[in-house]
């Protein structure tokens, strides 16, 4: 009779055989290095998720590094599948979410905000449009946990400018109630 090799598929991965794990699988190396914040936004995420990280499988958790030059960003974003808590190692961030369509027709969406220094920590709540700024004038770098070990994320400008093919542009017109030239201009960006 042959052998049949099962495999436990858990939280979109599988399980690695328990004969097979060592240490290495619960070890990642490597977040004392600050990243190349040489870009358009002067900021880096170093991600360490299930993907980099195999003993975080099941495990419901992952983590960040955020490396921002001076006035580096993190640009608005969301993770679906998670809550985040930043913990600012050094600089002086500016951080904020904001609600996102209130029951209540006659609420607007509210903006939450606090300029962090190091030592502090602000949560973002799962799905909340978020971002940090790191309005100093030396480097910052801060790091984040999320509530999942495969947490996701939506930038929002590159979702919504810099979609192949791009949306229409009638569509984002109407929804930013702007001319098509600033649709136009926006899309050209992220080309």
């Amino acid at each position: 009779m042959a052998s049949v090799l099962l495999a436990v598929f858990v939280n979109g991965k599988i399980c690695k055989n328990p004969n097979m794990v060592s240490a290495n699988d619960f070890f990642f190396p490597g977040l004392n290095k600050p990243g190349n914040t040489s870009n358009a936004l002067g900021s880096k995420v170093t991600l360490v998720n299930v993907n980099q990280f195999p003993g975080l499988n099941t495990l419901g958790i992952s983590l960040v590094r955020i490396d921002y030059a001076p006035y580096g960003l993190n640009a608005p974003h969301s993770h679906p599948r998670a809550s985040e808590f930043l913990f600012c190692v050094e600089g002086t961030l500016f951080v904020g979410f904001v609600t996102s369509n209130p029951e209540d027709p006659n609420v607007k969406n509210k903006l939450f905000t606090k300029t962090l220094y190091p030592g502090d920590v602000f949560v973002f709540p799962q799905g909340l449009i978020h971002f940090q700024y790191n309005v100093g004038k030396t480097n910052a770098f801060a790091f984040a946990g999320l509530s999942s070990q495969y947490p996701g994320v939506i930038t929002i400008a590159n979702a919504v400018f810099g979609s192949d093919p791009p949306i229409n542009l009638d569509v984002l017109t109407k929804a930013f109630q702007v001319d098509a030239n600033v649709i136009k201009y926006l899309q050209a960006q992220f080309k």
